[in-house]
């Protein structure tokens, strides 16, 4: 595949921050509170029980009020003055480097905060409601908190060693929270697969800094950028493609996708801040951030997009096969970053679709995994969606809200969905044919998987267990439901004057676009039309016929991708085979080449003179007669060979 991007853009360095003042001078405190929150329902103990979970609720409401007044002071700033920095301290120093924990308020940084910390809220409040029976709650609340703290630590952060500190801290808080419920064996081994497999991304991103250091002699993003043109198009291509490999891991992207669907064994809330406004959204950032590394290397830049094209249709065919409802809705979120990372792939020309996509994902989204818990709430936890049907009628808010982000995921047009995903899909086409005909097939599948869920779950016959007795959720739970639900379908205003273009132009840089082989408006209408298709494609199997008790059998020309789809389309398999299998091999015959050889070399002389010592403790052995013996046979022995000489 030839190099996908082709509108021509300058590089575009990045701008040393004004020393923050005003109210950007509490930019810390963003990060500050929520961390506090988790240090005081840690420590504090069960002291803490009766009022740890409002604390850890109200601390990140602060920070995103904060948030939203820096927001307001930066757009009353000039386009050229909106990058702020704070120097809280150094974090060390040696003769070739120092690292400042240092911080950066960027249009690109301030929508981020706004989200992590928006949506974050939400998820809290909806989560007292969630986890009000749960023994440990205090200690879950004291995880979100961490979670918020280490994310809100990776979008600030003014160089590459603090954002990797925010990484990491990101990467403990999900072990913790979706291994959450460790009494379950499943939810212990999921939190281990998501932590081993973040770690080999994990490896690509700190392999990334190093090279950036030896490279440049710095970490820091504005002292790489302006040094970037200056180095070679090969060592920008491996940063680029170690960057991506870190991205990957934090994203879900393939070959690094297998932990996500195990990850829903966590409570539902840990679901819809991970696939939502936290984690898998880091990677999309840090591809985004690091634009200035990207744009010099076209190389690197084609495997964002090859990766992001395979991603996004691995999810969506994922989320068809699915009877989970948040394995549907985790696959769907695979499939989605994918379009994210296309737009980033995509190059000046579509970092900031990438970014809204990004935005109105995280309200939609969100509002559909909470949706889904608030489901499982009424349903005595069960996540099968064979057993639901018509809660459409019992459930009116869940169901009316998750209409919302099921009209805005699809793309209906007028939705935030609609503005966004379609905007990624235009300047797909622009840029390359193929790549933007396959996301305009992602479109079609995914109207397909989320409209058997919405069939499956809402519509229909009641496929309800004995005993199982319907209910809304509590104001608690449904209150973060309805303002999701409004976001879902407000969130496209982003888009209204080019706005959120021209507000991420200082970080990411403009450039003419393309033009697509079809207007913009035919493309949307063709759009429109693909996911027509897929949605009555879901009417024709789920809506009009009965949905049985047990999936059957698949049979036909699709039976292979269904199976496949339900096992995940093998990619357990795919790293047991690749990298499980032959990394154990290895790891055995390293372990028998220290045992045997290793050890055989360094053991062999000790036990030489060991023999050794034991033949001659027999001749040392303290009695008087065996000494006089000795005495008496060296005597012959030598009278022998003075007679033999004499004779001879």
């Amino acid at each position: 595949m030839n190099t996908v991007i082709l509108s021509a853009a300058e590089h575009v360095p990045v701008v040393a921050p004004t020393e923050a003042s005003g109210v950007f001078g509490l930019m810390w405190l963003i990060i500050a509170l929520p961390a506090l929150g988790a240090v005081v329902l840690l420590l504090g103990g069960r002291r803490t029980d009766a009022w740890g979970h409002l604390l850890a609720t109200a601390l990140p409401i602060v920070s995103f009020v904060l948030g939203v007044a820096m927001f307001v002071a930066m757009l009353g700033r000039a386009e050229d003055d909106r990058q702020v920095g704070q120097h809280l301290w150094t974090w060390f120093e040696t003769s070739d480097l120092s690292v400042g924990m240092d911080l950066l308020l960027d249009p690109l940084s301030i929508l981020f905060v706004l989200l992590i910390t928006g949506v974050g809220s939400l998820i809290h409040v909806y989560s007292i409601g969630y986890m009000a029976h749960d023994p440990r709650r205090r200690r879950f609340f004291a995880y979100l908190n961490l979670f918020l703290a280490a994310m809100l630590t990776l979008v600030l952060a003014d160089n590459y060693l603090v954002l990797f500190l925010g990484w990491e801290g990101v990467g403990l808080a999900s072990y913790l929270l979706i291994g959450f419920w460790q009494h379950k064996p499943s939810a212990a081994a999921a939190a281990k697969k998501a932590f081993v497999i973040n770690r080999v991304g994990d490896m690509g991103l700190s392999t990334a800094i190093m090279l950036a250091f030896v490279t440049f002699g710095s970490t820091s993003f504005a002292v790489i950028s302006a040094g970037a043109p200056e180095a070679s198009e090969t060592t920008m291509t491996i940063l680029g493609l170690l960057l991506l490999l870190g991205a990957c891991g934090k994203s879900a992207q393939v070959p690094l996708q297998a932990w996500l669907l195990d990850a829903m064994e966590g409570p539902t809330p840990v679901s819809a801040l991970i696939h939502a406004a936290t984690m898998v959204t880091a990677g999309v950032y840090l591809v985004v951030r690091s634009n200035f590394v990207f744009e010099l290397a076209p190389a690197a830049q084609t495997v964002v997009v090859v990766v992001a094209v395979v991603t996004l249709l691995w999810g969506a065919v994922i989320g068809c096969a699915k009877d989970d409802v948040k394995k549907v809705l985790a696959g769907s979120t695979m499939s989605q970053i994918g379009y994210m990372m296309l737009g980033a792939g995509l190059g000046v020309a579509g970092y900031a679709f990438a970014i809204f996509h990004l935005l109105t994902h995280g309200f939609f989204k969100a509002n559909m995994f909470l949706g889904a818990g608030s489901v499982m709430h009424a349903m005595d936890d069960d996540v099968d969606m064979r057993r639901y049907g018509g809660l459409r009628l019992p459930m009116p808010v869940t169901f009316l809200t998750f209409a919302m982000g099921y009209l805005a995921i699809i793309g209906f047009p007028g939705f935030s969905g609609f503005f966004s995903k379609d905007k990624i899909i235009e300047t797909a086409l622009a840029e390359n044919l193929l790549v933007g005909s396959l996301a305009l097939l992602g479109a079609g599948i995914t109207g397909f998987y989320m409209t058997r869920l919405m069939l499956m779950t809402f519509f229909g016959k009641r496929r309800w267990r004995d005993g199982v007795h319907p209910h809304e959720s509590p104001a608690v739970m449904t209150g973060p439901l309805v303002a999701l639900a409004a976001l879902s379908v407000l969130g496209g205003v982003l888009i209204l004057g080019n706005w959120i273009s021209d507000f991420l132009t200082p970080v990411v840089g403009h450039a003419e676009h393309a033009a697509p082989p079809i207007p913009a408006w035919a493309v949307s209408v063709l759009t429109v039309a693909v996911v027509a298709v897929g949605v009555t494609g879901a009417w024709l199997m789920f809506g009009r016929r009965s949905v049985p008790e047990a999936p059957p059998e698949p049979h036909g020309p699709l039976g292979w991708a269904v199976t496949a789809g339900r096992n995940d389309l093998y990619g357990d398999q795919i790293n047991d085979t690749l990298v499980v299998g032959p990394g154990a091999t290895v790891t055995r015959t390293v372990v028998d080449v220290d045992k045997h050889v290793v050890d055989g070399v360094l053991t062999g002389g000790p036990v030489a003179v060991g023999a050794i010592a034991g033949v001659l403790r027999r001749l040392e052995n303290g009695y008087v007669r065996s000494y006089a013996l000795s005495v008496l046979t060296g005597a012959v022995v030598v009278i022998a060979a003075l007679l033999a000489v004499n004779l001879a």
